[in-house]
């Protein structure tokens, strides 16, 4: 018996080391976001930003984290504690596996699967689960409201999410990731995409509940939304799921429309730069524009947000598939 198992211990070994490759660094990236964040803010608004905690601030997610780890957690004595404890939980890991199918170079990838850019699709839709079993768990009025706020932005955007993935597949003829990278080897599709690669990332915006789309979590009318009676960790994860949205986000943006670990150019000195650091690079750019947006925009009304998702980006995306399938027609183009 110990023979048998013994032949098993090593792949799975390495499988675990492979996880904790990714989610290791991942999570590191999601606290200093944080920072990021305040920092990019302060600077638009000509302030400092944290500056206090450590050098620079940059002890400061350590020392928020291990306040919020330090706190009592609270459950609401009307509340649901089961599902109001596996909301948070569910959010947050639903963060981390998508990106077992993100392809970080040629062959540095989890999971090679052929549908991968389905896989996202589907994990990404299942993120308001979670959202929907907060606002219903916690048996308040306002966090129900903010929950049923965010179901029906995160479906409404999802459909033009959907539009715009398929106009990519038209064009590659794939749904491997790795693929949809290598096809981009002549040219990033934000080039001949950019209607579509703007509306891939506005709805990224919608779908992640950022500024100017954060209705949800609108302050100034159901104080905080979904999460408003979650405490110390429970709450914790909810902050950490959105912020490793915003990076899954915008790696699926890069993966899509900027070519992924390639290099803009295929000369020299850019050629030396390894790809997962072109990578790491492009998702850094998105994520700045994630902040600079919020900086800058003021929130949308709630007629406002649908009416641009059901009135613009759903028919315009329609009109843009249709218009890419009759070109690659046309031009009898065929995908790699």
């Amino acid at each position: 018996m110990a023979e048998f198992w013994s032949g098993y211990a090593l792949p799975g070994a390495i499988i675990v080391a492979q996880i904790l490759v990714i989610i290791v660094p991942l999570l590191g990236a999601v606290a200093y976001l944080t920072l990021a964040e305040r920092k990019v803010i302060a600077a638009i608004q000509l302030r400092k930003g944290p500056n206090v905690v450590g050098p620079f601030g940059l002890l400061q997610p350590i020392a928020d984290g291990v306040k919020l780890l330090l706190k009592e957690t609270v459950i609401p004595s009307g509340a649901n504690p089961v599902v109001f404890v596996i909301a948070p939980m569910l959010t947050f890991m639903l963060s981390l596996i998508a990106w077992a199918a993100i392809p970080f170079d040629l062959g540095l990838v989890l999971a090679d699967i052929n549908v991968g850019i389905l896989y996202l699709f589907a994990i990404s839709s299942l993120g308001v689960y979670g959202i929907i079993m907060a606002g219903w768990a916690s048996n308040s009025k306002y966090a129900f409201l903010g929950a049923l706020r965010s179901a029906a932005q995160m479906v409404s955007y999802e459909v033009s999410i959907g539009f715009v993935i398929i106009t990519v597949l038209l064009c590659v003829g794939s749904l491997n990731l790795t693929e949809i990278v290598l096809a981009q080897e002549n040219m990033w599709f934000f080039i001949p995409l950019f209607p579509m690669f703007i509306i891939f990332f506005v709805s990224g915006l919608a779908e992640t509940n950022r500024s100017p789309f954060d209705l949800p979590e609108g302050e100034s009318e159901i104080v905080a939304g979904y999460f408003v009676e979650y405490s110390s960790m429970s709450f914790a994860l909810f902050f950490l799921g959105e912020y490793a949205n915003m990076i899954l986000v915008s790696a699926m943006t890069s993966v899509l429309f900027l070519g992924g670990w390639l290099p803009p150019f295929d000369v020299a000195p850019f050629t030396w730069i390894p790809g997962p650091i072109w990578f790491a690079g492009k998702i850094g750019l998105c994520l700045f524009v994630f902040l600079w947006v919020r900086a800058t925009m003021p929130r949308y009304r709630y007629d406002q947000l649908m009416r641009l998702g059901w009135k613009v980006f759903l028919p315009f995306s329609l009109f843009w598939v249709v218009l890419t399938a009759g070109v690659l027609m046309a031009t009898g183009w065929v995908p790699r």
